[in-house]
């Protein structure tokens, strides 16, 4: 375990040095607008939801707009997001435990957040970090699982295991950024086809680095 760890702090690093302005790609000015951003770009690109949110957000500033909303009008503001209805109906039943549970402010907390409609832990993780700036785990989506299972830092396929054995090797210092920086790397180099292996200033430090290039074997 101490190897593993140590291991994943020199990923770190390198990590850092790397992307040194790493953040989420969602643009966003509160915690409402990221929880809401989260949602929206589940199956959906960042770039994408960007294009929507400015207009969503001027129609409904406030969870308390936003609990009211008319769902057929928010559906056809969030439909190039993909899942509308679905998204509508999560965006809408958070907003109204928002306002009735916390009077209208996002609540700041992992116990609370995953109360909220639509909201598990990869969502909660991205509104503590990146809109309170607090730590209680680590966010994993696609990338961050592919690069996690890519770097030996974990076996499992299930998101909640994946961030489970992350925030058992970093220490709670690391847990901010990490999602974001494993989301830079998976778009530049350790992308879901043809990691670009030869090029990554990870490989000495990567178990998988070069298997994607080998007959017969496939980068998870």
């Amino acid at each position: 375990m101490e190897s593993a760890r140590r291991r994943v702090g020199a990923i770190v690093r390198l990590l850092r040095r790397r992307y040194p302005r790493a953040r989420t790609s969602l643009d966003f000015g509160s915690p409402l607008e990221i929880l809401v951003a989260t949602i929206l770009a589940a199956q959906c690109t960042d770039e994408r939801v960007n294009t929507l949110t400015p207009g969503l957000f001027r129609r409904y500033p406030t969870a308390e707009a936003l609990a009211r909303a008319d769902r057929t009008e928010l559906e056809g503001i969030i439909r190039p997001a993909g899942f509308f209805r679905n998204k509508a109906k999560s965006i809408v039943g958070a907003a109204s435990r928002i306002v009735e549970a916390y009077g209208g402010v996002v609540p700041d907390s992992m116990a609370e957040l995953v109360t909220l409609p639509g909201v598990a832990r990869k969502t909660a993780n991205i509104v503590l970090s990146a809109g309170y700036g607090k730590a209680e785990g680590i966010a994993v989506d696609t990338h961050a699982g592919r690069l996690a299972r890519r770097l030996g830092l974990s076996r499992e396929e299930d998101p909640v295991k994946v961030e489970r054995d992350l925030m058992a090797l970093l220490p709670r210092k690391d847990w901010l950024d990490f999602n974001v920086l494993l989301v830079e790397h998976g778009r530049a180099l350790c992308t879901a086809r043809n990691p670009k292996c030869p090029a990554c200033f990870l490989k000495s430090l990567c178990p998988s680095a070069g298997a994607a290039a080998a007959p017969g074997k496939k980068k998870r």
